[in-house]
């Protein structure tokens, strides 16, 4: 039998992919950086990409859906990078933040093309996702934004 809210599921199941990557690129970057304050603000945020994670596989779980669990491929290619990019700049709190911020530019467009997807599905199902991405994508928004900042701050600080 299928399921007929495969598409809000597999929808919500790509975010659960990047909010997973959005958790492992936090925890690595909070790794690589110097600053006690950066580093809290990274941990915190992986705790939140990892929260966004288990309240969409809630909501994938009260579909009827297999609530993805794993990383995607490109956030392990991305990781990936960082981890390279790292070993040629000494773990530079700038370069660590414009590669967080570069992780940020996927997940704000992964959202926001999710929530295109779900409004475009306009079944029943769609509702409470779209909610529940609504909420999560205001608050990739403000990750984004404070990375910026902290990057721009960083940058700053060197020159």
């Amino acid at each position: 039998m299928s399921n007929p809210n495969k598409d809000v599921i597999d929808v919500l199941n790509d975010l659960i992919e990047y909010s997973k990557d959005g958790q492992k690129g936090f925890e690595k970057s909070a790794e690589d950086v110097k600053s006690p304050q950066l580093k809290s603000f990274l941990v915190e945020r992986g705790v939140g990409c990892a929260k966004a994670a288990s309240d969409l596989q809630a909501e994938v779980r009260h579909l009827g859906g297999d609530p993805e669990t794993s990383t995607s491929f490109t956030g392990d290619l991305h990781r990936g990078w960082i981890d390279l990019k790292s070993k040629f700049t000494s773990h530079d709190d700038e370069a660590v933040l414009n590669e967080t911020e570069r992780g940020q530019d996927y997940a704000l467009k992964a959202y926001k093309e999710a929530r295109e997807k779900l409004v475009k599905l306009n079944v029943p199902a769609a509702a409470n996702a779209l909610t529940l991405v609504d909420t999560q994508l205001q608050g990739v928004q403000r990750n984004h934004d404070k990375v910026k900042a902290l990057r721009d701050a960083a940058r700053a600080n060197h020159h």
